[in-house]
């Protein structure tokens, strides 16, 4: 199997949304209105899709408060350093110092507008093929 998308319950779909194609190079694939307001955006490539809309019916987290660690959109950023700085000049918040794993990867952590926590993936060999 292929996991088709991966879904966020946030509180304003259409502005986040808006953000993430201004700012993160996603595009809207499909998108409905009222009372949910659901966004299904892709990345770069078409390749992965993240939903996001707005169910009253569910708790919505607190994604400001949550460590990043416990959720975070990650994206294949070239120049992470600068794309950061790009992000925080954009209305993001950087979360703590860049980090170089001992593999050679450079992890940067902020979160969106919204609170939601973002990682820009600056890898030495993909993780995939």
């Amino acid at each position: 199997m292929k996991i088709e998308h991966i879904a966020l319950n946030v509180p304003d779909p259409a502005a986040i949304a808006e953000w993430y194609v201004a700012n993160l190079g996603m595009q809207v694939v499909r998108q409905s209105g009222a009372p949910t307001y659901t966004t299904f955006l892709a990345d770069g490539d078409g390749d992965t899709v993240l939903e996001l809309y707005r169910f009253e019916g569910a708790p919505l987290p607190d994604y400001a408060a949550q460590d990043p660690m416990v959720l975070h959109v990650a994206f294949a950023a070239t120049g992470a350093v600068e794309q950061a700085k790009r992000l925080a000049g954009a209305g993001a918040q950087l979360v703590g110092e860049p980090r170089t794993t001992d593999g050679g990867d450079t992890l940067i952590f902020l979160r969106d507008p919204w609170g939601i926590a973002l990682q820009l993936v600056e890898r030495s060999a993909p993780l995939t093929g």
